[in-house]
């Protein structure tokens, strides 16, 4: 996937966002925003959303009836990028119709591929990168003025702290804080520095207050987002020296402990965690609050050390190993979950091999697989040859779906019986009669809707279950976890 390791969540990809309520009165003109890829990427569409709705762009549901197209995008896989550029085409054909219709590229695929869409392909008439949300306003204004409109400029400062998106999430239950953005990490095959800037980390009062704010209108969850939520750091410059020797430093550890103290109902979720940056004290203050789930999303993307060196990730297996020991020692029972990458550059089958015998040992209850997808300008684009055969990455990648799937299966298994405490997040896609909520640690619950409400907690018993969905019943006994 690979942005910063935070997930992408397929079943996301191209959702047109819908915002209800815009912060300014309607100038008579509708914005379609439409966004491609991770967490991270939703997030950043709640800020455009916000930035629009301000200078008093409607939203609407319907493409064909906008003036304004705007296409957040991903740069991590080619599939990805191969469906925003087939999207544009469609609505380069909508500007036959309407002359007035502006389309617009933002976010990771914008300045690689500037020219070409702006200039060659003429899919677009604004092109602005991920630090430059604010220029929107004024970039749709000289477009409309007869000038194409780029800004791509990366900032070193850029964390939109001040701006309150508009929240997508319509069943007012969870919702994403961003708290850092960029990306200081150089895997091989990773473009997102090069997308996103370099790592800054956002003023943590802001962060709570925005935690805090979240929680009165009614949310019961947030999930703290960043490329490497590990290397959170407030008042240090990137060299480790103090920037205001009267404010203190606040690490992810004492962030986690400040945003756990908004609410003991307000839970908090993070993605995600890198391996060479996760160190014990985060461990401790997720086992000290209750509302801190016990879950925690940690990329290995190969388990052979060798490969790990290829990818510039920075620790080793014995390391990767030595995190997880340390989270089943201080946080037992916490679910892990991982992202793997199958046929990256040189992968022999030994290195495959260790990478199956590491999904084993650890006991994953999700992973998050893909097959390596070169991606321009990256080091392994211009150091390593993309030598593995498509047909076996595919292979691989089947194999390690079917046994990830299996280990996945037995640790849902042994949930059965078991009583979990449950946020109400809706009601079930298979039935109108039951409501579906998560545990502490991330897996989906079905169970009879009886006289609850969304965005309650309740005590769930697991009677039953999928390859990977418990199947509960209400009960006033004490959970087990």
């Amino acid at each position: 996937m690979r942005e910063g390791d935070i997930h992408v969540d397929e079943s996301r990809q191209g959702e047109a966002i819908h915002i209800e309520q815009p912060f300014a009165p309607s100038n008579g003109l509708k914005m379609f925003l439409e966004s491609y890829g991770c967490a991270m990427n939703f997030s950043d569409s709640e800020i455009i959303a916000s930035i629009m709705s301000g200078v008093g762009y409607v939203t609407t549901m319907d493409e064909t009836e906008a003036d304004l197209i705007l296409v957040n995008t991903c740069s991590i896989r080619e599939k990805a990028e191969e469906r925003v550029r087939n999207r544009l085409k469609e609505f380069k054909r909508y500007k036959l119709k309407n002359r007035r219709l502006v389309v617009g590229m933002l976010g990771c695929m914008a300045e690689r591929l500037k020219e070409s869409l702006l200039e060659q392909e003429k899919l677009v008439d604004l092109v602005v990168g991920p630090d430059a949300y604010r220029d929107l306003p004024s970039l749709v204004k000289q477009v409309n003025g007869g000038q194409k409109a780029v800004n791509v400029l990366l900032s070193r400062e850029e964390t939109y702290a001040d701006v309150s998106p508009v929240r997508l999430d319509k069943s007012g239950v969870t919702a994403f804080i961003s708290i850092m953005r960029g990306c200081d990490n150089m895997c091989s095959f990773c473009v997102v520095p090069f997308t996103r800037g370099r790592e800054r980390s956002r003023e943590p009062k802001s962060i709570v207050a925005e935690a805090q704010d979240l929680f009165n209108q009614g949310y019961r969850e947030v999930t703290l987002l960043g490329q490497n939520v590990d290397s959170y750091k407030w008042n240090l410059d990137i060299k480790g020296v103090i920037k205001d020797s009267e404010q203190p430093i606040v690490r992810f550890a004492e962030l986690l402990d400040m945003v756990a103290k908004v609410n003991p109902d307000l839970r908090v979720r993070f993605s995600t965690s890198h391996p060479k940056d996760m160190i014990d004290d985060v461990l401790h203050v997720i086992a000290r609050h209750e509302n801190l789930c016990k879950y925690i999303h940690l990329p290995i993307q190969s388990g052979a050390s060798s490969m790990l060196k290829r990818m510039n990730r920075g620790y080793t297996r014995e390391w990767y190993l030595d995190r997880i020991a340390a989270i089943k020692r201080i946080l037992p029972g916490c679910a892990l979950s991982t992202d793997i990458i199958t046929g990256f550059c040189g992968e022999t089958e030994q290195e495959h091999l260790e990478t199956m015998s590491i999904l084993k040992e650890v006991g994953f209850i999700m992973a998050y697989n893909f097959k390596y997808s070169e991606r321009p300008r990256t080091l392994a684009e211009r150091k390593f040859e993309d030598d593995v055969p498509e047909e076996v990455k595919s292979a691989r990648l089947t194999e390690i779906i079917k046994h990830q799937r299996s280990y996945a299966s037995v640790l849902i298994q042994a949930m059965v019986g078991k009583v979990y405490r449950v946020l109400v997040e809706g009601v079930s896609k298979k039935s109108t009669e039951k409501f579906y909520g998560r545990t502490t640690h991330n897996i989906v619950v079905i169970f009879d809707k009886g006289d609850l409400s969304v965005c309650d907690y309740v005590n769930v018993r697991a009677i039953d279950c999928t390859s990977a969905t418990l199947k509960g019943e209400v009960t006033t006994d004490k959970a087990d976890a």
